[in-house]
């Protein structure tokens, strides 16, 4: 005798696929609070927990190295990297109102936009894959590894430079707001000394006008 294999459908989901879903919310959420925050130090933590939940993600999509990959490059340097710009352009810990530029409907119109462009892109390619949650793992370190270094080595370097860049360009920018710092300092200090040089002549002159005053005759009884 034989069994019929048990199959379930969309209204009765697998604890993967609650648990997928539950991750998924999760993490919309932290995304939505990363981009709408005014306090720059929140966003980059709300960046943590979003990247975080992507990584939770491809672990219940059995692509362990995926995950780990996404935690130790996006979480514990893309992170961290943002927030060694953040100390090093002082950029301010509380709210900041410049953090708003004015253009919010254009950029949620250009998001909503290169959103459903992703959706489209992923359902049309993806439709009918399927991923056996119960067979072998497809995200091992070989299958990945080839597949990052031969067909998508140009985007992994291209990243490279982009994060290089971003750490020249938050240095760049930290010398200039010291250079600028300096010159206030500089231009203050020459006030001071030019104010204290003021008050000296303004001093020698007054005693200058006393002794003057005080020689002529006639002056204090003096005939």
């Amino acid at each position: 005798m034989t069994l019929a294999a048990e199959t379930h459908g969309f209204l009765s989901p697998t604890g993967v696929e609650i648990a997928f879903l539950l991750v998924g919310l999760v993490t919309f959420g932290a995304a939505l609070v990363t981009v709408t925050t005014r306090q720059l130090v929140h966003a980059a933590l709300w960046l943590v927990v979003t990247l975080g939940g992507l990584a939770v993600e491809y672990l219940l999509l059995t692509a362990e190295f995926i995950a780990w990959v996404q935690v130790l490059i996006y979480v514990g340097s893309v992170v961290v990297l943002l927030l060694f710009g953040l100390m090093l352009t002082k950029a301010p810990i509380g709210r900041s109102p410049d953090a708003d530029s004015g253009n919010r409907w254009a950029a949620l119109a250009v998001a909503l936009t290169a959103a459903a462009a992703l959706v489209w892109v992923v359902v049309d390619a993806f439709r009918t894959t399927w991923i056996d949650l119960d067979g072998p793992a497809a995200g091992s370190t070989k299958v990945t590894g080839e597949s990052l270094f031969q067909n998508w080595v140009l985007p992994f370097e291209a990243l490279s430079v982009l994060l290089l860049a971003a750490l020249v360009g938050a240095i760049v920018l930290s010398r200039k707001a010291k250079a600028n710092a300096n010159a206030t300092q500089a231009g203050a200090a020459a006030d001071r000394v030019r104010a204290d040089r003021a008050r000296a002549d303004r001093a020698r002159a007054d005693r200058a006008d006393t002794a003057a005053t005080a020689a002529e005759p006639g002056k204090d009884g003096v005939r």
